[in-house]
């Protein structure tokens, strides 16, 4: 990918190490549905960290390795090298994003669980991101604040006037009976807790007025500033930001709305792909994601593996695409799966922007949007599964959505897979790393030996051998398909990545 303007050896294969997990589950523990995390973000400086769980609860945790150091000394860290020091995250706050909601006019229930979590751009040291379920996205902002607390009025009762001063009154205390500290009076008949309350003739001598001060502690405040709702007939998928940083899309089966921040009741359709006549349907819209720094173009996926670019600039109804990139399927491989297979779960741009990843069933594809006529890598994720696509179409496992991600620099990518495994795959040239990790505090227990170098051509994946038996991978390992690692996210400048394991969130380093 990157030596293009010469010949550069291929960076050495990584060694993953475990660095943290979060809810990790105890031997025999049952998983609460709720818990069960369904997004992942890191923000753009990867100094935070977003989990997003079908409870509806958005979790933030925040990185304390580099609290220490001056923003310069990071600057001149990640200029000199990788940096050496082991990251380190822990839990910052949570709120609940969604709640369970009914739409009554087409009788449907509209779930709590979070679908995707995007970070906005900060302001004035508060945090602000996106969640949406199904139906409705949420403009969430996290702010520290002060705590006001009422100072206290510990006033000896011997002394006569507590805030004033002893001259400032003639009358004499002397016959008084004693207060308490807020100026009530320990006779019954004129405690504030008395029915026939009265004050007494003299007065009280010492009325104490709570005075709230702010003290040193902050606390975390999770505000709603805007709801983004009754825009998407359909389930959400993906809502993407803009690099302007003033607008983001949200993008469901069939139709790609452009929102900006600042306003919750208007939407813009952009892209719908739904036929005048239902039937006609062959296609829907499975994922889409903004250019990361061209604020005109956007790219969005299809169930039927093909990847469509589109320029803002060209109308205002984006019917037609600029490009597309799609695979042929060679002739004479067909089957009752293909279609199925091909279907692309989701899509990711590259930093830089030029290459896009894309995840369907079976494999990762690495392409280049300057180059529409295929491919520029093609990585086999669970070939081992070819054999058994009965058996997972039978269990709907065939329909799993497992996301994608690239690292910052561009030279590899990953993504996850059955048994709570997930593939780090190699994308510089002449390189042929393709590694596999298991989402525990040991992930190289079940390392893959490596197999070959990912190919380009589609005839070539048919000549993989396969050794596998039932419930058993290409290395011997039995494979579970209730524990599927769906959900991870890359670090932006590091090799870093979070990973989701049912409700416990697993953090590796390299």
């Amino acid at each position: 990918m990157n030596g293009e303007d010469g010949v550069t050896s291929a960076p050495a294969q990584l060694e993953w190490k475990f660095s943290q997990v979060f809810g990790e589950r105890t031997a025999g523990e049952e998983v609460q549905e709720v818990d069960i995390i369904s997004a992942i973000e890191f923000d753009k400086t990867g100094d935070h960290l977003a989990t997003g769980d079908r409870g509806g609860r958005v979790v933030l945790f925040e990185r304390t390795d580099t609290k220490d150091h001056g923003g310069s000394r990071r600057i001149l860290e990640r200029m000199d090298g990788p940096v050496s020091r082991h990251p380190e995250f822990r839990y910052k706050t949570e709120f609940q994003s969604h709640e369970p909601e009914f739409d009554y006019l087409k009788s449907l229930e509209i779930e709590e669980k979070i679908n995707k979590i995007r970070w906005c751009q900060t302001a004035n040291s508060a945090l602000f991101l996106l969640s949406t379920n199904d139906k409705t996205i949420k403009y969430w902002k996290v702010q520290e604040k002060k705590v006001k607390k009422v100072s206290e009025m510990n006033v000896d009762p011997s002394k006569a006037m507590g805030n004033g001063s002893a001259g400032s009154s003639s009358a004499s205390t002397s016959g008084l009976k004693p207060c308490l500290a807020n100026g009530g009076s320990l006779d019954r008949s004129y405690s504030y807790l008395s029915n026939d309350f009265s004050f007494p003739s003299s007065g009280i001598p010492s009325l104490r007025l709570p005075v709230v001060v702010t003290s040193n502690e902050t606390s975390l405040m999770a505000r709603c500033r805007r709801v983004y709702a009754h825009a998407h007939d359909y389930h959400i998928n993906s809502i993407s930001n803009n690099s302007d940083g003033e607008t983001f899309i949200s993008a469901d089966d069939l139709r790609i709305n452009l929102w900006n921040l600042e306003i919750s009741n208007q939407s813009f359709n952009i892209v719908d792909v739904k036929p005048a006549n239902m039937e006609d349907l062959t296609e829907v819209i499975t994922s889409a994601e903004f250019h990361p720094t061209h604020c005109n173009m956007l790219a969005y996926s299809s169930s039927k593996g093909s990847i469509r670019l589109i320029d803002l600039r060209q109308s205002a109804l984006c019917d037609t695409h600029s490009k597309v990139f799609e695979e042929q399927e060679p002739p004479g491989s067909r089957s009752f799966f293909t279609e199925i297979i091909a279907s692309i779960s989701d899509i990711k741009f590259g930093k830089d922007g030029r290459y896009l990843l894309s995840r369907d069933y079976m494999t990762l594809k690495l392409w280049d949007i300057n180059m529409d006529s295929g491919p520029v890598a093609t990585f086999q994720v669970h070939e081992y599964l070819r054999p058994k696509l009965c058996d997972l179409y039978e269990n709907d496992s065939i329909f799993d959505k497992f996301e994608c991600c690239l690292s910052g620099d561009g030279l590899r990518v990953a993504t996850g897979s059955y048994s709570n495994l997930f593939r780090v795959f190699g994308c510089a040239a002449g390189t042929t790393e393709a590694t596999t990790l298991e989402a525990s505090k040991n992930p190289m227990r079940r390392q893959a030996q490596t197999l070959s170098r990912p190919s380009r051509s589609l005839s070539s994946i048919a000549r993989v051998v396969r050794r596998d038996s039932q419930g058993v991978d290409a290395n011997g390992n039995s494979f579970d398909f209730t524990s599927k690692l769906l959900h991870l996210a890359w670090h932006p400048t590091e090799n870093s990545i979070a990973c989701a394991a049912a409700n416990s969130l697993y953090m590796y380093y390299a």
